[in-house]
């Protein structure tokens, strides 16, 4: 039989036991929650101070800046660069006369400052190109918006009436794709509307909003948000029944001519996607049609401007404007396109802080259009192989390790631009543990990451602005093939960048890169189509100074007469090639007699090489 005592014994030690953990749950529960919701809460801070280091804009945020009553605009350190461009506006300030100086200076500080962050251009304007800017800002001002002729010219666009006696005519330019691409489109729909006497118009969304600075002056470029059909412009595609190219279609490849018959207004779709139908916008013959359209409204995501060159009816005029056909962009994208004074505060803080006092500067930037077949470790490699070999980067000594900064050598900064941080991190952490082989002391920065393209968001296309702007304020540069990105600032800085060519099927190109021969951008999707013989052509053998791209083998660009003669050394075969020597020609390359002898293989090499 239990005794009472043993009972009552045992109910003391399961008292005791309850009350333990009845003391756990009331004090070490909390206290473990606690501990836990504090790890959570430093995982989160450590991340964010990640981030923060790599996104170096996120030190020079947009809110720094604040509204001033006398200022449009307060930004810290003004008044120091302000005294900058205090003194009379030189031409070096203009950029040889691109520039108008009829601009406040406190309205856009890029405009009259970046002569001060990037080497002068040792390309000179036309005085032409010159005078033709000063005319069509002219123009602008006379016919832009709110002007009485606008006002007019919108009447007569919603009636559906056409005057012929109207002296105003437009080009509505609608976005497509991402910054790079919008900048090239929007050059080319402005050279089309000075060649064509119209006046551009820029279809804003919130995106773009505070990017640019306006460059014409005592006017807009930006079409008026209450444009009669605003809300049709953002819905445009390629398959619109009232496009141009549409159009034709229907009606067999004929508009009428007729006044009375043709829209007040009209749409042409030229982006990377567009119909044999919307490619005859090249064609002479139709721009006879669109030259009595007072309203063309352009969508674009592409840089169509060297297929301009390619139409008789302009060739004149684009041969005065621009005798160097490898500037065409490097004119229009300086004369066109100021980071407005918020995203300018990023460029020049950011420049000042981590890139001023290096004694180089090298502007690497990288674009991976597909991870899957341009793994991280072979884009890696092919960055070191082509920056070691061209001797823009020095090679480390993998066996040292760095114990103190020596300081000793030349100093050289990178700026790194890419929309992940691994490319940064990797560099980076080589040159900091690392010595080189030649002394000198490397930095590598990284102004944002934002790991994946956000075109439709404002802050990544500021932030997008200044890095293509950093970019074009390096020493050497080393771009991405295909990438607009990297087009913009080589054309911005006047310089031909090292391309990393294309990675294919994870296997690193051979060579890994080269030396771009043209400053100009390339136009990846061109037409293939003689007008005048309608057929099918490459429109890179149609005239002597487009040629394709060194990184695109079927898109073409713009290249000068020493460019050209580059090229044909390169691909001209040598008497060493052939085993008859130069200057002999066999019947096989005369096409059994078909072809005279009398001629330099250079004039045309595809006929000397036709039958290789």
């Amino acid at each position: 039989m239990i005794s009472d005592g043993f009972i009552q014994s045992s109910i003391r030690k399961q008292q005791q036991i309850v009350t333990k953990l009845q003391r756990f749950n009331m004090t070490w529960f909390p206290k473990l929650a606690v501990l836990l919701a504090a790890s959570l809460v430093l995982f989160i801070v450590f991340f964010i101070w990640r981030d923060s280091e790599l996104d170096a804009f996120t030190d020079i945020e947009l809110s720094s800046i604040t509204l001033d009553d006398d200022l449009k605009f307060h930004f810290p350190g003004l008044d120091d660069d302000l005294s900058q461009v205090a003194g009379e506006l030189t031409s070096d300030r203009l950029l040889g006369g691109l520039l108008s100086p009829n601009f406040t200076r406190r309205s856009c500080l890029s405009r009259y400052q970046s002569i001060s962050y990037r080497k002068s251009s040792r390309h000179e304007p036309s005085s032409y190109l010159v005078s033709r800017l000063r005319e069509y800002e002219r123009l602008h001002k006379r016919c832009g918006p709110y002007a009485e002729s606008y006002k007019k010219s919108i009447k007569e666009m919603v009636s559906g009436r056409i005057e012929s006696s109207s002296a105003c005519r437009y080009v509505v330019w609608v976005a497509k794709c991402g910054l790079g691409n919008r900048m090239l489109s929007i050059t080319s729909a402005f050279l089309y509307a000075l060649l064509t006497n119209r006046v551009l118009l820029i279809y804003e969304e919130a995106d773009m909003a505070n990017v640019f600075c306006e460059p014409f002056p005592d006017t807009t470029w930006l079409l008026p948000k209450d444009f009669p059909f605003n809300y049709r412009l953002s819905r445009f595609k390629q398959k619109y029944a009232k496009s141009f190219g549409n159009t034709l279609k229907k009606n067999n490849n004929n508009i009428s001519v007729s006044t009375e018959q043709l829209p007040s207004h009209l749409y042409l779709y030229l982006s990377h996607d567009y119909s044999h139908h919307d490619k005859l916008f090249f064609c002479d013959q139709d721009q006879i049609i669109l030259r009595n359209i007072p309203w063309l409204i352009i969508k674009s995501d592409v840089y169509f401007l060297p297929s301009l060159f390619l139409m008789p009816s302009f060739e004149e005029e684009l041969s005065k404007l621009f005798p160097d056909k490898e500037t065409v962009f490097h004119h229009l994208g300086r004369y066109l396109f100021h980071p407005s004074n918020q995203v300018w505060t990023l460029i020049t803080s950011y420049y000042k802080k981590y890139l001023a006092e290096a004694e180089e500067r090298i502007g690497i930037q990288i674009r991976i259009f597909d991870k899957k077949t341009s793994p991280f470790q072979q884009v890696m490699d092919q960055i070191l192989t082509c920056t070691f070999k061209e001797k823009q980067l020095p090679q480390v000594d993998m066996g040292k390790s760095i114990v103190a900064p020596s300081g000793k050598g030349k100093s050289k900064a990178v700026l790194l631009t890419s929309l992940i941080p691994s490319y940064y991190e990797k560099l980076k952490d080589m040159y900091l543990k690392h010595p080189t082989l030649n002394g000198e002391v490397i930095n590598v920065y990284q102004p944002s990451h934002e790991e994946k393209q956000r075109s439709t968001n404002n802050v990544h296309n500021q932030k997008a602005l200044a890095e293509i702007n950093l970019l074009s304020m390096m020493d050497v540069l080393v771009t991405s093939a295909w990438s607009t990105f990297g087009y913009v600032a080589q054309g911005l800085a006047g310089k031909k960048p090292l391309i990393l060519y294309k990675i294919e099927d994870k296997k690193i190109p051979n060579p890994v890169c080269g030396r771009a021969v043209s400053l100009e951008p390339c136009f990846h999707s061109p037409p293939i189509y003689d007008c005048k013989a309608k057929r099918e052509v490459d429109t890179a053998t149609i005239v002597p100074y487009l040629r394709h791209c060194e990184d695109i083998h079927w898109g073409i660009k713009l290249f000068n007469k020493d460019e050209l003669s580059q090229l044909i050394g390169k691909d001209e075969p040598t008497s060493e090639d052939e085993p008859n020597g130069e200057n002999q020609l066999s019947s096989d390359k005369l096409l059994g007699g078909l072809l005279a002898p009398n001629f330099t293989k250079r004039d045309c090499l595809n006929v000397s090489k036709l039958r290789e």
